[in-house]
């Protein structure tokens, strides 16, 4: 891999953990073992931002994140993040999202959050994965109740990097933002019935109640999904440069697993669905199944 890419990571990885510290152009430039001139101009080439662009975006993020589930006043979260004053935090937040930040916490909706996608990531992802040492994969049978999707359809995309070159990484942060039956933001395969003309079988979204009356983002739209059962594949824990490899393992076992084992057959009627690949859980996609007979 690139040094250049490395020492953006490291730059990135070095925002992250001082993030409610003051951080000073030299700071980065030591942690990215680059002349302040240098590290300056990779960072922006690599991330499409400069890094007080960046960290503002991300404390402006994090700061979101406390006033909806922490319910701390806007003073402290302007503070805790390194904001100077309350004042120009309140701009700073309204030009991000919108809205004001006080408004935000009393009727939290939403929002686009900033996703600090790692560049070395993108990188990774053209490699091809080594197969040699394959981890163990769990399999748990899971209920899914009657539920609504909120999603973001895309044109023609499988996958979740062509999808992204169609509607953009942002939709992530809105979904980030919005509260979620399984905690979390989803991925799904749509079988057929579910898409609409001319727009992609994968898409990204939340799961709510059946019963959800909320806002929905503009440009989104919204799917109805019965009562189901799935099969959870869950890999080990990975380390975050091997989320190819951790991925295709799983995909691989689930290929190749028969439901039967445990009187069950593949139910192509709903969709699939995978979680985040976030290395502390190891890769998670669930795959819906019926019961034999």
């Amino acid at each position: 891999m690139k040094e250049q890419i490395l020492a953006v990571q490291r730059m990135q990885d070095y925002i992250e953990t001082h993030l409610e510290q003051e951080l000073t152009l030299s700071q980065l430039a030591e942690a990215s073992l680059f002349s302040p001139w240098h590290a300056y101009r990779l960072f922006q080439a690599y991330t499409g931002l400069t890094p007080a662009e960046y960290i503002r975006k991300l404390r402006l993020t994090k700061s979101a994140q406390q006033l909806k589930h922490k319910g701390c006043r806007v003073i402290d979260a302007a503070f805790d993040l390194g904001f100077g004053s309350v004042d120009g935090y309140q701009r700073a937040f309204f030009r991000e999202f919108g809205c004001n930040p006080g408004e935000y916490a009393r009727n939290p909706g939403p929002i686009p959050l900033f996703i600090p996608y790692g560049v070395k990531f993108r990188e990774l992802r053209k490699d091809v994965p080594d197969m040699e040492n394959l981890q163990s994969v769990f399999i748990q049978v899971l209920q899914k109740p009657e539920r609504k999707v909120i999603i973001k359809r895309g044109v023609r995309a499988e996958d979740y990097f062509t999808y992204c070159g169609e509607v953009g990484c942002d939709v992530w942060g809105v979904l980030k933002s919005m509260d979620s039956l399984c905690g979390e933001p989803v991925c799904l395969w749509l079988p057929k019935p579910f898409q609409k003309p001319n727009t992609s079988s994968y898409v990204q979204g939340v799961e709510v109640d059946a019963a959800f009356a909320g806002r929905i983002p503009d440009g989104f739209d919204v799917i109805d999904l019965p009562a189901s059962e799935y099969l959870m594949f869950q890999g080990e824990p990975f380390r975050e440069e091997d989320y190819c490899e951790a991925i295709s393992a799983v995909q691989q076992a689930m290929d190749r697993y028969d439901p039967a084992l445990i009187g069950y057959a593949w139910d192509d009627e709903n969709p699939r669905i995978q979680m985040e690949p976030r290395g502390e859980r190891g890769y998670v996609e669930l795959r819906a199944v019926k019961r034999k007979g």
